[in-house]
């Protein structure tokens, strides 16, 4: 298929970054002839370009997979479009008016889909998990921890909760420190602590993960320590911390911290390789499309239906006057 992947930006790496660049490396493995497209580009389409992969020059696709209103509402007229809605709040993942189909990333995205009565498919935030993949075994006892957080209060206080019980800190906030290899440094941590994407990666990674931040859109508060009890409870919310709703002092914090377990590292490995898979999210676009393709020709030609009646209906009106 000729396929379309877009994002608003692909200047810098962050989440969707990430994932749309995940998307063309598997699309492409699949045979597929991809072609991007971004509003603003920069390091992240260098790269995309580098795997082959050309900006937008056709006149129409036979799937365009897009990230972020902007896209969907330039594009919708090339090709049979999907809308991935990566959150709830941000003006760019509110859902576009002419998509074709909405994908959505949790249970609670879908769920605000729903509210304004639009169906919509969930597939999980994907993740290259051969790139995303250990790079050695994590400690027997936590050593280390990596923090993800993208606010200076966050991170402040982490490192303090971490220096209580001598456990080594580092941080990497994608606003300060953007780096495009980010999985070297998960790969040296025990264990990670962030929201969203950066704890599917560390999964992927079998790292073991902490749902928790500090962010001007949201309050200070986190799932706390994931392991096989909780994590699917918390990826209801893409692991946001809106779940659970925790919030923490330095004591309760510290407690999680020790809820360490190598076992639980190896389980999120695993987690990662059955459900956040690019290779199986990918696949599920895929077979997705001529679904909704052909409920849309059920709609349209019920639609031409019901009018076809209601001329009949106004001409026959008419002719009996």
């Amino acid at each position: 298929m000729n396929i379309l992947v877009a994002n608003h930006q692909l200047v810098k790496t962050g989440g969707t970054e990430n994932y749309t660049y995940a998307i063309i490396v598997e699309l492409l493995r699949l045979g597929h002839t991809v072609e991007y497209f971004a509003f603003l580009r920069g390091e992240i389409s260098d790269k995309i370009e580098a795997l082959g992969v050309k900006f937008r020059s056709k006149k129409t696709y036979d799937l365009i997979i897009a990230n972020h209103n902007t896209t969907v509402e330039l594009l919708y007229r090339y090709g049979f479009i999907i809308q991935t809605c990566h959150g709830m709040l941000p003006d760019l993942e509110q859902p576009a008016p002419h998509a074709d189909h909405y994908v959505v990333i949790s249970y609670e995205v879908q769920q605000y889909l729903k509210a304004k009565n639009i169906d919509s498919t969930l597939i999980y935030n994907g993740v290259d998990c051969e790139r995303f993949s250990p790079k050695g075994e994590i400690k027997n006892t936590l050593t280390s921890v990596l923090s993800l957080c993208q606010s200076d209060e966050a991170n402040r206080f982490i490192s303090d909760c971490c220096s209580e019980i001598g456990v080594e800190f580092e941080k990497l906030n994608k606003h300060t420190d953007n780096l495009w290899e980010i999985e070297t440094v998960i790969n040296k941590s025990d264990l990670v602590v962030g929201i969203g994407r950066s704890l599917y990666d560390a999964m992927a990674c079998g790292r073991t993960v902490i749902s928790y931040d500090n962010r001007s859109y949201s309050k200070d508060f986190g799932d706390g320590y994931l392991n096989k009890e909780n994590l699917e409870q918390s990826l209801m919310y893409n692991c946001s911390g809106r779940g659970m709703q925790k919030t923490f002092t330095k004591e309760t914090f510290v407690k999680e911290l020790e809820k360490y377990s190598k076992e639980d590292g190896i389980y999120m490995r695993n987690f990662a390789l059955e459900n956040f898979n690019i290779k199986l999210s990918v696949s599920q676009y895929l077979d997705i499309a001529p679904k909704a393709f052909t409920l849309k020709k059920m709609k349209v030609k019920k639609f031409f239906q019901l009018i076809q009646g209601y001329i009949l209906y106004l001409l026959d009106h008419v002719k009996n006057k």
